[in-house]
């Protein structure tokens, strides 16, 4: 960090090189999640004879983890200097 509180360059190519990680592992994940839960669900089709639809299960609890995934992925979780100074002035 520099004294103005800015990151530095090699701070900001590496923060972004984390975040180009994250973002591509976040999209592996989703395609792995559709192919799957579509094979399931195709697999529900060719077994159950419209029977109960079970792959809402998988398709709910992945998806929930999905949901997580996504939220770390695309949330901002930063620490900023706004968001330093936005927390001390909630301070009693």
């Amino acid at each position: 960090m520099t004294e103005q509180g800015t990151p530095d360059e090699p701070d900001r190519r590496a923060e972004a090189i984390a975040r180009l990680k994250k973002k591509r592992e976040f999209f592996q994940h989703l395609l792995v999640y559709v192919l799957m839960n579509g094979l399931i669900v195709v697999i529900w089709w060719l077994v159950a004879d419209g029977g109960f639809f079970w792959p809402v299960f998988p398709i709910g609890f992945w998806g929930i983890g999905l949901v997580m995934h996504g939220w770390d992925t695309f949330a901002p979780g930063r620490v900023t200097e706004r968001r330093i100074r936005r927390e001390m002035d909630r301070l009693p």
